[in-house]
């Protein structure tokens, strides 16, 4: 299905919902360590808690069973992944990744150049999420190219 008639797309967006035990530690580690920026705190009673952070543009990647084990063979040595992993592209992804593993990520697969030109590290965040950091090198270059004209 393609959307070549222009009309608005019958999804409006995409929200990953993580139960967590420790929501103190999650919100510090996704919101002021990773930078997602606070767009909602939602009033519950009693301790209920939630906070929406805005991840920028939301994408559902599908793989199959071999790609997805391509995947970790480039990006964690073979590792396997989750069923589901949380990917956030970042412009940092070795520094983002340190920073992480400071505020309590566990490092699965430190930063490494992918076939298909980005630099991937795979962490364990809060919640159980298991999170892949990359940074897309063409378009870094593109980026230095056009500073530099």
């Amino acid at each position: 299905m393609t959307t070549e008639n222009h009309a608005p797309p019958p999804v409006r967006q995409l929200r990953l919902v993580v139960e967590t035990e420790d929501f103190d530690a999650a919100q510090t580690f996704y919101r002021d360590v990773l930078g997602l920026v606070e767009r909602e705190v939602v009033p519950s009673e009693g301790d209920a808690r939630t906070t929406i952070l805005d991840a920028g543009r939301a994408t559902l990647e599908l793989s199959n069973p071999a790609q997805v084990k391509y995947i970790d063979q480039v990006e964690a040595d073979g590792q396997p992944s989750a069923r589901i992993r949380v990917a956030f592209e970042v412009d940092d992804a070795a520094s983002a990744a340190r920073d992480l593993v400071e505020a309590g990520g566990t490092l699965i697969a430190k930063p490494r150049e992918t076939p298909w030109r980005s630099l991937n590290a795979r962490l364990k965040g809060p919640a159980g999420l298991q999170i892949t950091l990359f940074q897309e090198l063409d378009q870094l270059a593109d980026e230095r190219a056009d500073e530099d004209a």
